[in-house]
Order: C-alpha cells, then structure tokens, then sequence
C-alpha cells in the first residue's frame, strides 16, 4: 500500500489547514470601523469645527434660535450650550433652551431685590407692549393652550380672519370691520418682528391674505401664572374697552 505523503500544510488528521467559513482571513493594514463612542466624538469634534462660539452668540444675541430654521446650527447650541451660559453670564445673561420646543434665547437676569444694591448693566433692552399688543398675545397664548390640549398638530397656524374674531369680542361695537382687520394686521406684524409670530406665504396666488404660525416660544414669555390670572386680566381690559368707548361718545 502506497502512503501519500500529506500536504505540507495539513494538520494531525491529514485535513488541510483553513479558516473557518465565518472568519474571512483579515486583509493587512485595514483600519477597524468606529465604535459608536467613537463616532460620537467624531461627530461633536465635526460640530465644534463648523461653528465656534461666535458664531452661536451673534444669533442669540439678535434673536431667537429655531431649530426648525437652522438645523445645523441647532445642533451646534446643543453641543455647546455648557460654553454659551458660561460666556453669556459674564453679560448678565441667562440662555434659554427648550429641546421639546426647539426654540432657544437669551433672556436679561432680574434686578436684584435690594434696591440699594447696584443693577447690573442690560445688554437686551426691554420693550413696552401697548394694550392692544398685550390683548392679542394674550388671546394667542390661550388659543396655543387650546390647541395643545386637543392633541392634533404641533403647529398652530391662524388665518386673518381668524385672528379678528379673537380680538373682535373685545373690540368696541361700533369699530369698523375693514378698520378692525388692518389694525389686527398691523399688530400681527409687530408680532412677526418681535418673533412671536411667523408669517406663512400663501397656499396660492387666489388668497388675497396670508396664515400666522404661533410661535411656541410664546409660552416661555406668557406663562402657567400669568394664564391663571387670565380671566382678571380680560376683565380689566373690557373695563379699558368701555372707557375707550365712553370716550369716542
């Protein structure tokens, strides 16, 4: 009987060496993919390169931050938040973010409660709302708790005429229906540039006005409290209202 001699790189059994099937021999040199840690530094190293800390305060500092305007710079804020309150408390500054919103501004500390201490310098200044700007973001604010508490969409848009009916129960009886809808626009404009309202183009070339998306930063700037004295508030500007038209008399 004649013995094969066995193949120089055969094992005990005389059963070529191999890998297994599962485990493909490894190529020389080939780099490893990122664990996820890793991908995670490597995208907040990506996010710190792309925008400094100028560039998140400069929009803080003009406005309000949306994240739905902005996505990329949203992200930057997430990232370095921990850097934006510490530079902007140097100024006298407290930032305010809200994630579940997306919307994020600076907003001015208090005035110290000793009135003999110093106060310090303000950086934003603080604007005076006139009675009709106050009623109507008021009747806004109580629109958003409605519509939240309907569980539909998240964005509440309102049409003109819409809006004119809110503001119309607390307007003089005898006021004009043109009159009173350019002065309601007038005030939605002031809204717009204050950031409280947005304003949609519209749907087509046949509607002769356009929508108004409530923004939800609303709620940061006429909150819970200031809802719950809702009902004295309306009543002390129906009393304004009925002086108004005692007046025009």
């Amino acid at each position: 009987m004649q013995i094969k001699p066995e193949p120089a790189d055969a094992d005990l059994f005389g059963r070529p060496e191999s890998l297994p099937p599962s485990l493909p021999k490894s190529k020389p040199n080939q780099p490893l993919a990122p664990t996820l840690p890793a991908q995670a530094a490597i995208k907040s190293e990506s996010v710190q390169a792309s925008y400094d800390l100028t560039s998140l305060l400069v929009p803080l500092l003009k406005s309000v931050l949306y994240r739905l305007d902005d996505p990329a710079l949203w992200a930057a804020l997430i990232e370095l938040q921990a850097r934006v309150r510490d530079y902007v408390a140097l100024l006298a500054l407290d930032l305010v973010l809200d994630e579940s919103e997306g919307y994020a501004f600076l907003k001015a500390r208090p005035d110290p409660d000793d009135e003999a201490a110093p106060k310090p310098p303000r950086l934003v200044a603080r604007r005076p709302l006139s009675f009709q700007l106050s009623l109507l973001l008021a009747l806004l604010r109580k629109k958003l708790v409605e519509f939240d508490a309907s569980g539909g969409d998240t964005r509440l848009v309102l049409s003109l005429d819409a809006v004119v009916e809110l503001v119309r129960v607390f307007s003089p009886t005898n006021s004009n229906e043109a009159r009173l809808m350019d002065q309601v626009q007038v005030q939605l404009n002031k809204l717009v540039e204050l950031g409280f309202v947005r304003k949609l183009k519209p749907a087509s070339s046949r509607v002769a006005t356009p929508d108004y998306e409530v923004q939800r930063i609303l709620k940061a700037f006429v909150d819970a409290q200031w809802l719950a004295d809702f009902d004295a508030r309306l009543a002390a500007y129906q009393v304004h209202l009925a002086q108004t038209d005692d007046s025009s008399d």
